[in-house]
């Protein structure tokens, strides 16, 4: 089968806030959190100035959106026609098709390609299970990855309580 020629380097990370990065790791889940530079202090003013008036709180800013992004590569890709991405709330499923196209493969190459898939319909505190299925140009679909679990991003609030503690 023209399938099991293909070498699989495959990362799966799920990251938690939207725009973040990470690096690569076994397979594995992994929640990585954003990290930027912060800009260099100023030098004080040789005079002190007056204190600013007090002024209200400002409100806070917007939560960014979560999702679970999945990554994944190919050493090498023969026939390959793309790639279709699964997702359940159990290991051992049931899964639903998540990619309403498939992800597009690169055809035969001998090269690596990389691929990245991002699930921004998640429930935060909701724990996933997801794999990728590769598509053949014959049309034949197999399994690519193992299950890869996403855990979830906040803690579930019982009901009648409130998100934030005294």
């Amino acid at each position: 089968m023209k399938h099991a020629l293909w070498r699989l380097l495959l990362v799966v990370m799920v990251v938690a806030l939207a725009g973040c990065a990470g690096s690569g790791g076994t397979i594995a889940a992994e929640t990585k959190p954003e990290v930027t530079a912060a800009p260099a202090p100023t030098a004080a003013p040789a005079t002190p100035e007056p204190a600013p008036a007090a002024t209200p709180a400002a409100a806070p800013a917007p939560e960014e959106p979560l999702f679970n992004r999945l990554k994944w590569s190919t050493a090498s890709e023969v026939d390959n026609f793309g790639f279709d991405i699964y997702r359940s709330t159990a290991e051992d499923g049931p899964f639903e098709r998540l990619t309403s196209q498939p992800i597009p493969g690169a055809g035969t190459v001998d090269e690596p390609r990389y691929y990245e898939y991002k699930d921004t319909a998640i429930d935060p505190t909701v724990e996933y299970f997801y794999y990728v299925e590769s598509i053949s140009v014959d049309g034949i679909r197999e399994k690519f990855s193992p299950t890869i679990r996403a855990k979830a991003k906040r803690p579930k609030v019982a009901e009648g309580a409130s998100e934030s503690a005294p």
